[in-house]
């Protein structure tokens, strides 16, 4: 597909649940967030007619995101299904990596190909402080888990926030040459004020070569990150979503005051 600026559009980002086992503090209050009734989030069988429409309309890399996808039951059974759907060449998670230890090799035997770990500090109880009570040995685990089970290249999502200094970025950019991981460096985003940079060591964060549309856990297609608009799967129909939104991606990015990062997927 390509959008009205002539951006071939073949990357879907799917948030398959708005509930997380952390509470990050640049993503939400200690308190929680309201969640979505369980009716409300998408089905398995709806995300699944949700890809295959897409992929009929030129989508053929897919990333499932959250919240935290790991949280979401029967996750292993959704990626066997997503992945057994013909015209997919890239099939990846971003996960925080707390629970990756137990579903590694089974999200490879489904069909995973690759992931992304959100670790944003290596002090244990910087990442605790951080996290509201994350262990940071939780990640380190998954994140050898996902080495094993081939899940590579396993990438680290390392979020810059205004205290991160020199030398933290370079402890991470040591650990991953260590351990042989890719290294991706966020500035810290803002929607509401539509901040946001280039991300060191990818190509994201540049509106111009943007190639991705977004599918929400309450079925809206949305066409850009720092954008309100969406387009309702239930209401308009799937392919009708889908084209909507490509027809309506801007050319870039402003803010966003409908969504947080915990419910649209980072």
């Amino acid at each position: 597909m390509l959008d009205l600026y002539n951006r071939h559009i073949n990357y879907l980002r799917i948030s398959v649940i708005d509930r997380c086992n952390l509470r990050c503090t640049y993503c939400m209050p200690e308190s929680g967030v309201p969640l979505l009734r369980r009716a409300d989030i998408i089905t398995f069988e709806e995300i699944v007619q949700v890809i295959k429409e897409a992929v009929g309309l030129g989508i053929n890399k897919i990333r499932l995101t959250g919240g935290e996808p790991l949280v979401r039951k029967g996750i292993c059974d959704l990626v066997a299904m997503i992945s057994a759907i013909e015209g997919i060449k890239d099939l990846a998670m971003t996960t925080n990596g707390i629970l990756l230890d137990k579903y590694a090799r089974s999200l490879a035997s489904a069909g995973l190909k690759r992931v992304n770990i959100s670790l944003d500090t290596l002090n244990p109880d910087g990442y605790k402080s951080l996290t509201r009570g994350g262990s940071i040995d939780d990640v380190l685990r998954g994140i050898e888990a996902a080495k094993e089970a081939g899940l590579k290249p396993v990438k680290i999502n390392c979020v810059l926030g205004h205290s991160s200094g020199m030398g933290e970025r370079e402890d991470m950019q040591e650990f991953c040459r260590k351990h042989d991981l890719e290294l991706r460096f966020i500035r810290q985003m803002d929607l509401e004020t539509g901040s946001f940079h280039p991300i060191e060591g990818s190509g994201g964060g540049k509106c111009s070569i943007c190639n991705r549309i977004r599918l929400t856990a309450n079925g809206l297609v949305k066409p850009c990150l720092f954008n309100d608009a969406g387009y309702n799967i239930r209401e308009l129909g799937i392919s009708k979503a889908i084209k909507m939104a490509v027809l309506n991606k801007p050319l870039n990015g402003t803010y966003s005051k409908a969504n947080q990062f915990y419910n649209i997927g980072g």
